[in-house]
């Protein structure tokens, strides 16, 4: 007899880890300008963590497929990130700043992949209610942009670190009440080998690319969206409610998500993605001064992150056998890290030299490369073209 889907156990854990995700996205880096640090250290400052996530989900991912204790990963990495954070009240100095952003995220990013891992083995033959699942950390997202938004309009960023180690104790709780599972067994397909064998499959690699490119596109907008519609004359209290407009667009998505991947390929849905993140990169570069642009472009947050990771995760589910699961999420989570440094390293660098305008315009010609890569090396069965 199929047990129950525990649904309300794992969305509150994907609830609470996108919190955290809410609180960093749009205002880690406003915290560092608070504190007095340069763009290019704010880029370098945020890039680390995202440095992080190149190596140590492969490590935990490799750990977890070969000890099958992938929720014992998830509590430990939760425990230890909260626990290496903390030490943020020690001293607010670069260097010191710079090891805390690498010890925590080390153990964060130890986390998602296993749990996602988690979440589709409950799913087994419902795997198509990932979306349904993984909304609620959409969800956690916008009620903490809209609410620290209106917390910083009111107190000093001094108590940002207090709300990111309120979050990460949130994690931690959730993660004890989820129940565990395993990927189910199946039938090894001809020639289907180890993770290696697997990822030399046809596309599969391509896909691995479009994936670090679209991060890297997001680099001046992960790390500098808030700083740069601040500058513009925006409010924080509305900067929040705008970073929470393009989640609740992400959350309907999610709602359809089902009934998309029926009627069009991982292949048509992902090169979509790619190229309506493009085009909000121009408007965010040189028309986020109009209200109206700015609105628009943070709808299409839908397609940049909403449609684009969830066909990603169906991709990977389907390129990799139950023993590389966690591999396989691990390497998307690292190659979608190692593309988020880049972006978030070379942003830094070039937003006080080229400006916002063409800081984002490249990012947009680089969602244009990932369209290239995945229009001609991914079919729409998923397979490598000749």
């Amino acid at each position: 007899m199929t047990a129950a889907l525990p649904y309300w156990r794992l969305s509150s854990f994907y609830l609470c880890y996108f919190s955290l995700l809410g609180a960093t996205a749009p205002f880690l880096a406003l915290y560092f300008d608070h504190l007095g640090f340069s763009s290019a250290r704010i880029g370098e400052l945020v890039a680390i963590p995202m440095l992080m996530r190149c190596v140590a989900p492969n490590l935990w991912g490799w750990l977890g497929d070969h000890t099958g204790r992938r929720l014992a990963i998830v509590r430990f990495g939760a425990f230890c990130t909260l626990i290496c954070f903390a030490g943020i009240f020690i001293s607010h100095s670069y260097a010191w700043l710079a090891l805390i952003m690498a010890l925590h995220a080390f153990f964060w990013h130890a986390v998602l992949p296993q749990f996602e891992v988690i979440t589709l083995a409950h799913l087994r033959e419902q795997a198509a209610r990932y979306s349904q699942i993984r909304l609620w950390g959409s969800i956690g997202f916008i009620l903490t942009v809209v609410g620290l938004g209106q917390l910083f309009e009111l107190f000093s960023l001094d108590a940002y670190p207090w709300a990111l180690v309120g979050i990460m104790a949130g994690i931690v709780i959730s993660s004890y009440w989820v129940p565990n599972a395993q990927p189910e067994a199946r039938a090894s397909q001809a020639g289907e080998g180890g993770f290696l064998s697997q990822l030399r499959r046809p596309g599969v690699l391509a896909f691995y690319a479009g994936v670090a490119l679209m991060q890297l596109s997001h680099g001046p907008y992960y790390t500098f969206l808030t700083l740069h519609l601040e500058h513009l004359g925006y409010s924080r209290g509305l900067i929040g409610q705008l970073w929470a407009l393009g989640v609740v667009a992400e959350v309907i998505l999610f709602l359809v998500m089902n009934r998309l991947l029926a009627r069009f390929s991982v292949r048509q849905v992902l090169l979509a993605s790619l190229l309506l993140a493009a085009l909000r990169w121009l408007l965010l570069g040189s028309l986020a001064d109009h209200l109206a642009v700015l609105l628009f472009a943070q709808l299409l947050h839908a397609a940049t992150f909403g449609s684009f990771h969830a066909a990603a995760i169906h991709f990977v589910q389907g390129s990799f056998g139950p023993q590389q699961q966690g591999q396989g999420q691990a390497l998307y989570a690292a190659m979608a890290g190692t593309g988020g440094a880049l972006g978030a390293l070379y942003s830094g660098y070039s937003w006080n030299s080229l400006g916002p305008g063409w800081t984002f315009a490249i990012a947009s010609l680089v969602a244009l490369a990932a369209a290239v890569i995945i229009g001609i090396r991914l079919s729409d069965s998923g397979e490598e073209r000749a």
